[in-house]
């Protein structure tokens, strides 16, 4: 989850449903995968049991790491640490920076969401967060929107900063050109892709596309 120094092309976070069933869900995955570049799967099963949650990564972070992308698990450090995850992204809400280090250590990657305050986001930095989360950039039918996210603060962001930001809310293939050329590092998708009326491969490849559009590498 980190890039060079300069600008890279920004990458696709895809997210999981909230819901899933192991076996149907690696198909999809497999599929989406199959449309193009993903450099992260983070896994978000909210509300589920323990086992649950363990059974879905025992089942789905193969298929990630077999295809180069890094595998998170959304609010839980202990549970990212039992299927030794790629590392852990947490809420505001959701365990302290510290405390994740501790149980994971630090060849883990540590992501916090940070709604629309490069304040939060500074403040993860400091603690050691490997990349801040900024969002919602549009709405969206994967979660309530609470925290309505600016444009300029992935510019301001990607100007004084070098830790990674995600942005995360309603991303589509039509909109996210937007939060690309203002410096988006990574874009958080969900329920665009597993909604896309002709699937997961079509989505990720109708991102991949627009991404290219709308990116300008440094000079």
């Amino acid at each position: 989850m980190t890039n060079p120094p300069g600008r890279d092309r920004p990458r696709i976070y895809l997210i999981t449903p909230d819901h899933l069933e192991p076996d149907a869900a690696a198909q999809k995955l497999e599929a989406a995968f199959s449309g193009g570049d993903i450099a992260c799967v983070q896994l978000r099963l909210k509300g589920a049991d323990d086992e649950t949650v363990l059974a879905a990564a025992r089942r789905l972070m193969p298929i990630a790491h077999a295809h180069d992308a890094a595998f998170l698990i959304n609010d839980r450090a202990d549970l990212a640490k039992a299927c030794d995850a790629d590392g852990v992204h947490l809420g505001q809400k959701d365990g302290d920076i510290a405390t994740a280090r501790n149980l994971l250590g630090f060849n883990k990657d540590i992501g916090v969401t940070c709604h629309n305050s490069r304040h939060l986001a500074f403040d993860a930095g400091d603690q050691g967060a490997d990349y801040v989360a900024f969002g919602a950039f549009f709405p969206s039918d994967t979660k309530k929107i609470e925290h309505q996210a600016e444009l300029e603060t992935l510019e301001i962001w990607s100007e004084i900063s070098e830790i990674p930001c995600v942005a995360i809310g309603g991303i589509t293939a039509t909109n996210c050109g937007d939060l690309v050329r203002a410096g988006a590092d990574f874009l958080a998708i969900s329920g665009y892709v597993w909604g896309h009326a002709d699937g997961p491969a079509a989505a990720i490849s109708a991102l991949n596309t627009a991404i290219d559009a709308a990116f300008q590498p440094a000079s």
